[in-house]
């Protein structure tokens, strides 16, 4: 297979001009969340028949050599986990992909239970994938070579093993299910939100909401330190101090540089270079009047109010009835009706197929196979 590594827009030109057919396509990017500051999307690659392409977003905008061919419900687009790299497509290059087939989807509907490209290339093809830059800093530039054949590797392979996951699909009667998903992958993508609507620490770290209302102040003081750190010096956040450091310097704050430089999981050179800037932020965190802090709760998106008793008892009937359906299809409980959806039905209280169908996140191919025993137990 020809590799084509597209880093200007003459180049990009000719690939775009090769994109135009109907023929299905293989798809990956790569991002930089785990080094940068940003999770931005860095490369992304490409594979038909013959030939792969690795695109750099960091050079050139491929917005529009991507967008017709990666938007064109008719083609087929072949991905791995693709929720992902979905929204930043979606996010980074405005687009919204369609005709996808995601194959760690296939896979979970088929009861294959391990379910990342490696474990299921080596299952299904005999194919062993290199495991060397699984955590590579993909906004470095340039690239060396061996870091852009380890990214063409994950999409060489993407067609074949799609194929053999739709005949298996296809034998089971489970495409349609499938392709319900591949759908609401689309969408999910589309709706997601480019921003954390809330960036209170409070609300992020487990045990922040354990903290007295103080160490709590002095947290968001930290968070926000580490945060312009983490901006400047282009790092991801982790990286530069973790959690957890963060929260034991909230609950007993460093007097001195020379002591912030001796606690556990902070950099002298971190300490020495930006510590005074550290000491401006408790302080300011130390000066407002503890009535004025405002308290912390742990926030629980698209959580909803507790069930009544009987709700209870009905959803718990319903996690039974789930388990027991989920072992005859070999399937995870989990992906055949998640507990909140169930919380979701219950509430709702349908009382017939049609308005099961209609519960927020329910699919049909739930309804399908668990429909029945759902509406008996809620009308019981």
């Amino acid at each position: 297979m020809k590799l084509h590594h597209i880093a200007d827009a003459h180049a990009a030109r000719s690939v775009a001009e090769k994109l135009d057919s109907r023929s299905p396509l293989a798809l990956d990017c790569e991002a930089a969340g785990y080094h940068r500051y940003s999770d931005r999307l860095c490369l992304v690659q490409l594979s038909a028949p013959g030939h792969t392409w690795l695109i750099d977003t960091l050079a050139l905008d491929a917005s529009g050599m991507l967008r017709s061919p990666l938007e064109d419900p008719g083609r087929e687009i072949v991905m791995h986990g693709a929720s992902y790299d979905l929204r930043l497509l979606s996010r980074d290059l405005g687009i919204r992909v369609r005709g996808v087939f995601d194959t760690q989807v296939a896979a979970a509907l088929l009861g294959e239970t391990a379910l990342g490209l490696s474990a299921l290339l080596e299952r299904c093809l005999g194919v062993r994938l290199p495991k060397k830059y699984q955590r590579a800093d993909w906004a470095m530039r340039p690239l060396p070579a061996e870091m852009l054949e380890y990214a063409a590797a994950d999409t060489r392979y993407l067609a074949t093993l799609a194929d053999i996951l739709r005949a298996r699909l296809e034998r089971t009667g489970r495409l349609a299910w499938a392709s319900e998903e591949f759908r609401w992958l689309e969408r999910a993508a589309s709706s997601s939100s480019r921003e954390d609507p809330d960036p209170d620490p409070a609300t992020k770290l487990k045990n922040a909401r354990h903290l007295a209302p103080r160490a709590l102040q002095r947290l968001r003081a930290l968070w926000t330190w580490r945060d312009e750190v983490a901006r400047r010096k282009d790092r991801a956040p982790f990286r530069v101090a973790a959690d957890d450091v963060l929260l034991k310097l909230a609950e007993a704050p460093p007097r001195s540089i020379a002591e912030l430089a001796r606690r556990p999981g902070v950099s002298p050179i971190l300490a020495r270079a930006d510590g005074g800037r550290l000491f401006e932020h408790l302080d300011r965190a130390e000066s407002i009047p503890e009535a004025r802090i405002a308290p912390g709760r742990r926030r629980r998106e698209g959580s909803l109010p507790r069930l009544a008793p009987e709700g209870e008892e009905r959803a718990r009937e319903l996690r039974a009835a789930r388990v027991r359906r989920a072992r005859e299809l070999g399937l995870d409980p989990g992906l055949l009706l998640p507990n909140k959806t169930i919380v979701e039905i219950v509430r709702a209280n349908p009382a017939s197929p049609e308005e099961l169908a209609r519960v927020p996140q329910v699919r049909t191919w739930q309804v399908e196979v668990l429909g029945r025993a759902a509406l008996d137990i809620l009308r019981a």
